[in-house]
């Protein structure tokens, strides 16, 4: 039980607990700092053009990567890797954890920007994935583009996050990441970051003894949580199991 975990040394606050504080401050701090370097760094990338008439399909059917910057200025868009033709316990965890971070794009738009999910499978069948989750951002197929907007070095099959500009009917694009780069759109891990206990997973840089036994990946034990909840279903990413509590089906199938 957590109740039996390790904890950190329990000192007083007016000097121990502060000091300590105040010296990994700096560092915070000097970490900042360099984010903010690297992101003007960013900036200052130079681009490539892409195909502005990159096939995409949406809720409408057919459009083009031109359209789905919805006549803003930037786009933003995360590649959802797809196992086609398998059912949601299947779909990818890594995924389904950064989409459900994403809620509200006012924000974006109020910068000139749209941010899309382009999932790497056919529209139907991952559109009811979309639907069993309940996200609402915009959610288009790019099965048909991979070979044109995930170009080497990058890895179609792999998640990404791409930005893109538009020039009136010409599109750029301007910055990619990949893998643990994704960390950008997903605010659960910053905020595990701030914690005793971290995202207790079992790479981190813990004390000995550390919980140690979560990941947003689904594992032989189940939907981890902590602490180990007895006889919980196996096999699925944790942010399906409130869903299929509420009574929503995920089944992918056309029935």
């Amino acid at each position: 039980m957590l109740d039996d975990a390790p904890m950190p040394a329990i000192t007083d606050r007016a000097t121990t607990y502060e000091d300590e504080v105040a010296r990994l401050r700096v560092r915070e701090k000097a970490h900042t700092r360099e984010g903010d370097a690297i992101a003007a760094a960013r900036r200052r990338l130079p681009m490539i053009e892409v195909e502005a008439t990159a096939p995409l399909t949406g809720p409408q059917g057919a459009l083009t990567l031109l359209d789905a910057f919805e006549g803003r200025r930037q786009l933003i868009a995360y590649y959802f890797m797809w196992n086609r033709g398998a059912s949601a316990r299947e779909q990818c965890e890594g995924c389904t954890w950064v989409t459900t971070q994403f809620a509200e794009p006012s924000y974006l738009h109020s910068r000139d920007i749209t941010y899309a999910t382009f999932c790497q499978g056919p529209y139907a069948e991952s559109a009811r994935y979309r639907d069993f989750m309940g996200w609402d951002m915009p959610w288009y197929s790019a099965e048909e583009s991979l070979d044109t907007l995930l170009r080497p070095p990058k890895q179609p099959g792999l998640m990404h996050l791409v930005s893109y500009l538009r020039r009136g009917d010409r599109v750029f694009e301007t910055y990619w990441t990949t893998r643990r780069g994704v960390e950008a759109a997903d605010s659960s891990h910053s905020l595990m970051d701030l914690t005793v206990y971290g995202r207790q997973e079992p790479w981190e840089d813990s004390p000995p003894d550390w919980p140690d036994r979560c990941t947003h990946t689904r594992t032989a034990g189940g939907a981890p949580t902590w602490p180990p909840i007895p006889d919980w279903p196996a096999g699925r990413p944790i942010p399906h199991w409130p869903r299929l509590g509420a009574g929503r089906s995920d089944d992918l199938t056309a029935g």
